[in-house]
Order: structure tokens, then sequence, then C-alpha cells
């Protein structure tokens, strides 16, 4: 609702939801379910799109990307029939740059790696998954689509990165908090 409010968008609304959901599953995957080598696999088919890259992939993941696939399809068909664009490759190309920086930071976890504040920042922008959000968005209004226009999208403009740290820089603000509230009770 905070997205869209317009109640005429309703349709968009519950197509934006999908990729949001999506989001958090995905991130939820990298944080507590899978290993790093399958979080790498997993991460390879995204960048490939590969539906067979999964066989040696756990179910979870297997059915996480055929949903990712088909919700993607389904969205990318909505978009062509109302809005004669097909944003099948700029949709994918987000997920991919989500899942890209999601395995970034499993690596830095896996290994104890602390980044510098800069390295944290770039890669975080990207992971707090505002850049799909957006691109899904952009798509579902439909409006300015032109081929400029999708070309700056894609390449993840001042306006969605620097929106992006924001938000990243706030989420992580609030999680501090609560992590404090937790030490004081716990104290």
């Amino acid at each position: 609702m905070a997205i869209i409010p317009d109640p005429r968008l309703s349709e968009q609304r519950i197509e934006l939801t999908k990729p949001i959901s999506l989001i958090y599953i995905i991130d939820d995957i990298f944080d507590v379910g899978g290993t790093l080598d399958e979080l790498t696999l997993f991460t390879e088919a995204v960048n490939r799109w590969d539906l067979s890259a999964f066989k040696e992939l756990p179910e979870y993941m297997k059915m996480c990307f055929k949903t990712l696939d088909d919700i993607t399809n389904e969205i990318s068909t909505k978009v062509h029939k109302e809005h004669k664009w097909n944003p099948v490759g700029s949709l994918r190309k987000a997920w991919a740059s989500l899942c890209n920086a999601f395995l970034v930071e499993a690596k830095w976890f896996a290994s104890g790696h602390v980044p510098k504040d800069e390295e944290y920042l770039k890669n975080g922008a990207v992971s707090s998954g505002v850049h799909v959000v957006l691109v899904h968005l952009f798509f579902l209004l439909g409006h300015g689509i032109t081929k400029d226009n999708v070309d700056l999208v894609d390449d993840f403009p001042g306006i969605i990165s620097s929106t992006a740290t924001i938000l990243r820089l706030w989420d992580d603000l609030g999680s501090a908090k609560v992590n404090a509230n937790h030490m004081q009770v716990v104290n």
C-alpha cells in the first residue's frame, strides 16, 4: 500500500507483492538455509537462468527457483500484453544482481570477513532488494517504457542506488536498535 496507494492500481499492487515476498524467501535461503556451495550453485543457476542447473540442489531451492521463474514469466507476460514490452531480460538481470549480492554477504559471513563501510554499502544497496522492487514497479506501471529508460533502469541508476542505500541504512539501524534493546534486557 505504501508503494502503490492508488485504489485503481490494485492489480499492480498484487503483482508487486509476489517479487517482494520472493526477496524475503531468497534472503532467508541465503541467511539460514543453504551451504555456501549450494548458494553458489543457486546463484550461478540464477545468473544463467537455467532450470536444469538445479539437479544437485535441495528440493526447497529447486522449488524457489521454479517459483521465481514462474512469477517472472507471469509478470513479463502481463506487462507485454498491457504495455507492449517484454521485460523478462530486465527482471532476470535484477534477480541475478540480488542473488550475487546475497552470495557476497554469505561469503563474508562464512569467512568472517568484515567489509569496509564503502564495500558494505555498495553491496548492501543491491542486497536491500530495492532495485528488484523498483524494476518490477517500473514495468508494472508501464509509464515511460522506452529502450533508453529500460537501459537506465537496468544499470542501477543513482536514484535507485541512493534510495536503496538509505533503506539499507534505515533497516540496519532498526536491527541495531532491536539488538541493543535485547542486550539491555539480557544484561
